[in-house]
């Protein structure tokens, strides 16, 4: 029963006579053996190779759709019928599972549907038929070119174009008043921009640029007046304008630079306290680079409620202007550091926080000063000045 024998079968295996019987039935490469699922017979080492892989053999399907089949139908069935296989959407050509497919092409953007207009046989995927409806549809009814102008009429747009040509004339009627209402709201913008744009605390500083060539061209020719732009003394406060002559006015004439100050009607008049009253200060602004040498003319001076310079202004008629005729002499003007870089700066200072109505003689006191002022500073440059007036003289 030990003795060591060969195998029968010539596989070339000695083993002992005991295992004999097993070797023989299981672990023989030659021994003989029969399929149980397509029931053909193989030797024992091609058997190991056709166990797993035998056609006739039921096996589950491996997209985990719980099908069982024999093994010679499951590339069919994964290709073919399986509902859990992958395969492609026909129209935007992405993967998707089989069963979800049919939910995908009511939301997939390449599905072809049909015009809700009904304007051509053919579909049209359906992430374009939003731009066809809206821009290309012949049966599509859309408002008139003109609508924005008035013209109301809707229609296919296939016939659009007949209904331009008929209505030419409606319009050109409604184009005309489209303008000019349209002129109208340019016209009320560009005045609250103007309005915004110079609207301030009560500073407001004048650059007159090119002074060289307007100081000839003011000498030339005699009452040349250079007028600031409007501003604000706030948001909804008072608005003025300042005016100078370069080559004076009145008694300031081919002596001095004249300055002044009007008032100029404003939007918000009808909502402020009259005459004006709140005092205003002229200054020549000095550009010498040393901050310590500047010299800066300043005028100053309060409004009386009599003069009639600061009465509520007409809106059709030019208000007077009130300031100085002499307010700096011409060669005191050219021998400073007021022009620089061809630039002369005129600031205007309303005292906004200031309502109070002072009398004449407080008037004449602020003249005073001012005269001792300027003559301190004629002094220093060796020039003579003269007693200046108020009123501008035109």
């Amino acid at each position: 029963m030990y003795d060591s024998i060969v195998c029968p079968n010539n596989c070339s295996v000695q083993l002992s006579r005991g295992l004999l019987e097993e070797h023989l039935e299981y672990s023989c490469p030659l021994r003989k053996e029969k399929c149980e699922f397509c029931k053909l017979e193989f030797s024992g080492d091609t058997m190991e190779n056709h166990r797993g892989a035998c056609p006739m053999e039921v096996t589950w399907c491996e997209n985990k759709c719980g099908a069982r089949l024999q093994r010679r139908f499951l590339n069919n069935h994964m290709k073919s019928e399986c509902h859990k296989r992958t395969a492609p959407c026909h129209y935007c050509h992405k993967e998707f599972v089989f069963e979800t497919l049919q939910d995908h092409y009511y939301q997939c953007p390449r599905f072809l549907v049909m015009c809700p207009n009904r304007c051509d046989p053919l579909k049209i995927p359906r992430e374009e038929l939003e731009k066809h409806v809206l821009n290309d549809c012949p049966s599509a009814h859309i408002p008139c070119v003109f609508k924005d102008a008035g013209c109301k009429y809707m229609c296919p747009r296939f016939h659009l174009d007949k209904h331009l040509e008929d209505a030419t004339k409606l319009h050109l009627s409604l184009l005309g008043r489209l303008v000019v209402d349209q002129d109208s709201m340019i016209k009320a913008l560009t005045q609250q921009i103007r309005t915004l744009s110079h609207v301030t605390d009560g500073t407001f500083i004048w650059k007159i640029p090119a002074i060289k060539s307007k100081l000839s061209e003011a000498k030339s020719k005699p009452n040349v007046e250079l007028k600031s732009d409007l501003f604000y003394t706030s948001r909804y406060g008072y608005c003025l304008r300042a005016s100078v002559f370069l080559n004076g006015n009145g008694s300031g004439e081919d002596t001095h630079m004249s300055l002044y100050i009007r008032m100029v009607s404003g939007e918000y008049d009808t909502l402020l306290d009259w005459p004006f009253r709140q005092p205003i200060s002229f200054q020549l602004l000095d550009q010498c680079s040393d901050p310590e040498k500047r010299q800066t003319i300043t005028e100053s001076f309060t409004p009386n409620p009599a003069w009639k310079q600061f009465q509520q202004p007409n809106m059709d008629s030019d208000s007077m202007g009130f300031g100085y005729p002499k307010f700096i002499n011409l060669e005191m003007l050219r021998a400073g550091t007021y022009i620089r870089d061809d630039s002369l700066y005129v600031k205007i200072v309303v005292d906004t926080g200031s309502t109070k109505n002072n009398n004449v003689l407080k008037d004449r006191h602020v003249l005073a000063d001012r005269n001792i002022l300027l003559n301190s500073v004629a002094e220093h440059r060796n020039i003579k000045l003269e007693t200046n007036k108020y009123i501008i003289q035109k």
